[in-house]
């Protein structure tokens, strides 16, 4: 993709992004994002088939921002795998993306919770499977197998996240981190 090209698609998620926060999923639409991105319908039309496929790209997009941002380097693996762990939940929990998503959208969130595995979901088992591997390898995580172990991170993370502002009378942000990450450290320690 030339710059120019993907210079546009950057702009057209952004004005996705926009859309979403002040819509919601369900009523933003490609000629929305189109007139807000400064774009043609057509162009939006050939990169996205309709809004969802849009909104799912971005979506992948945040999480690999929040990502990148989370994972520290240095110290063993698992130290490593559990602080970006906690840290990136933190990030989405606070995201306002998500936020809005989590609020209004909760038909497509049940989607990716119980009916099928999304891209972003996919990704993450990867990089948890990765870290779980380097753990392995250095000692820092228990036996087993780490496609296994990648999912469960992945379930207790996940309700985590999604779960959080149903129990926030008991656990503030501060407090959800300190639990989770002592679930996942205590759940991947050798």
């Amino acid at each position: 993709m030339s710059s120019g090209a993907a210079a546009v698609e950057q702009t057209i998620l952004d004005a996705a992004r926009a859309c979403v926060a002040e819509f919601g999923v369900r009523r933003t639409t490609l000629t929305e994002v189109a007139r807000r991105a400064g774009v043609s319908r057509p162009t939006v039309y050939r990169r996205w088939a309709d809004s969802r496929d849009l909104v799912a790209e971005l979506l992948v997009r945040e999480l690999r921002e929040i990502i990148a941002a989370s994972v520290p380097t240095g110290g063993p693996a698992r130290d490593r795998l559990v602080t970006g762990v906690v840290t990136g939940a933190a990030e989405v929990r606070s995201n306002p993306l998500f936020g809005k998503i989590f609020r209004t959208d909760t038909d497509l969130m049940l989607t990716y919770v119980f009916g099928r595995l999304g891209r972003n979901q996919r990704q993450l088992l990867d990089l948890f499977g990765t870290g779980i591997r380097d753990g392995q390898a250095d000692g820092s995580v228990r036996a087993g197998d780490p496609d296994r172990l990648a999912a469960m991170v992945l379930l207790i993370t996940q309700s985590a996240v999604q779960s959080a502002a149903t129990v926030a009378h008991l656990l503030d942000g501060s407090a959800l981190d300190t639990e989770l990450r002592h679930a996942l450290d205590t759940y991947l320690a050798p």
